[in-house]
């Protein structure tokens, strides 16, 4: 018998929004555990290696690169088995790699570290499939907005790990160390609180329904267009966040600005996200994700201006704005694209090119922050941002107003 039941979902109101709301509290805990890792892990590994290493961002880039040896088992195993395991196996993962790298800065292994960041990318893989799981605990037409309410749990890992992160580095001798245990509880209290979620049953038409081959699904327009606005957001978003803490400390600022900054952008991430839906409904589709390629662009204005703190700060908020906004609207448009029989194969396919991306944005961010300083790997996103606003505008004149609005 499976470890994590599925519970059959009932089609109240009142139902729909428990379900939505716990899932969003699961996303907050786990968003915590990543947001604690993007603003401790760079100079966790300092601490290991040196301050002029090179590879300060490679346990980064491989939480990148387990996300992506992941999603295609992890999106499946949660088609065929059901969300609840797959997504309480994703809570398993990320204590276990919690506890990797706890060990990692016990020992002062920075391999080991490494090798956390890797099953921590399971976890992260499940963590994202929360999006899609919210669209199939509410109605077709509530889509967006739960997507929204689910991401917009962010908020709270805006707060929860910046908090962690300024306040356990030097808890316990070993410096990070009590940051990473804090990382394993985390996804402990993920764990249980999955366990309240009424999933929707795994239904026969899901696994056996009629499949078109994944090439057919991937070279819809639409379908492309989705993945790779969301592989510009995301990749553009890693590769400006990952570098950000180096950046701030190799502008002379307080390293402990880096938790502070990491905080005004998750709230650019998250805090849009309670009324993106909304505008989504209200404005089009297509409409909010130029205008999250604009705010993009604008982030990068704000860097390149100064290197002042508030340059950082209003600089990572606007490109977690722009990223919010590109982001859920690209997830909304990428779930038109496929039939619940194919979920699987292209929600996985959708996240291995995203986080493809990111793995190699979050890795290159390290070593061009080292060699060529931080305006230059500002300057290097236009040309990503661009290509997403050329794909969306030409999905805009190819479609017309039925898939803006």
């Amino acid at each position: 018998m499976s470890p994590f039941p599925e519970k059959v979902a009932a089609g109240s109101g009142a139902r729909v929004v428990r379900n939505v709301f716990l899932l969003a509290v699961c996303q907050a805990l786990a968003q915590s555990g990543n947001v604690l890792i993007i603003a401790t892990t760079a100079l966790a590994a300092q601490t290991l290696e040196g301050r002029d290493f090179y590879w300060t961002t490679l346990p980064v880039t491989l939480q990148h690169l387990g996300v992506m040896l992941s999603v295609f088992p992890a999106a499946l195993m949660g088609q065929r088995l059901g969300r609840a395991f797959g997504f309480g196996l994703g809570a398993v993962g990320g204590m276990a790699g919690g506890g990797m790298c706890s060990l990692a800065i016990w020992l002062g292994s920075f391999p080991l570290l490494c090798l956390g960041g890797v099953f921590m990318g399971f976890a992260v893989a499940n963590m994202q499939l929360y999006r899609f799981a919210a669209t199939e605990l509410a109605p077709p037409q509530d889509r967006a907005k739960a997507i929204s309410y689910v991401m917009a749990s962010g908020i709270a890992a805006g707060f929860l790990g910046p908090l962690i992160a300024r306040l356990t580095p030097d808890l316990l001798p070993h410096q990070f160390l009590a940051t990473y245990m804090a990382l394993v509880m985390l996804h402990a209290a993920a764990f249980c609180v999955l366990r309240l979620i009424e999933f929707p049953p795994v239904k026969a038409e899901q696994v056996t329904g009629p499949q078109r081959s994944l090439a057919e699904i991937a070279l819809q327009p639409v379908y492309v267009v989705a993945v790779l606005a969301g592989m510009v957001s995301f990749g553009v978003m890693s590769f400006l966040m990952t570098a950000a803490p180096l950046a701030i400390v190799a502008c002379g600022i307080d390293g402990r600005e880096a938790p502070v900054t990491i905080f005004w952008h998750v709230m650019g991430m998250f805090v849009p996200a309670f009324f993106t839906g909304h505008l989504i409904v209200r404005f089009g589709l297509l409409n909010i994700m130029l205008l999250g390629i604009v705010i993009l662009v604008a982030s990068v204005v704000v860097d390149i201006a100064g290197i002042d703190v508030w340059n950082f700060r209003l600089g990572m908020l606007l490109v977690g704005v722009g990223w919010n906004f590109l982001f859920i609207g690209a997830t909304t448009l990428v779930t038109t694209a496929y039939r619940a029989s194919e979920r699987g194969r292209a929600q996985a396919l959708n996240d291995f090119l995203i986080f493809g991306t990111t793995a190699t944005s979050s890795l290159l961010a390290g070593i061009l922050q080292q060699a060529w300083g931080w305006n230059a790997l500002n300057y290097l996103s236009l040309p990503l941002v661009g290509m997403a606003l050329l794909a969306v505008l030409w999905l805009r004149l190819r479609s017309g107003p039925s898939v803006a609005a």
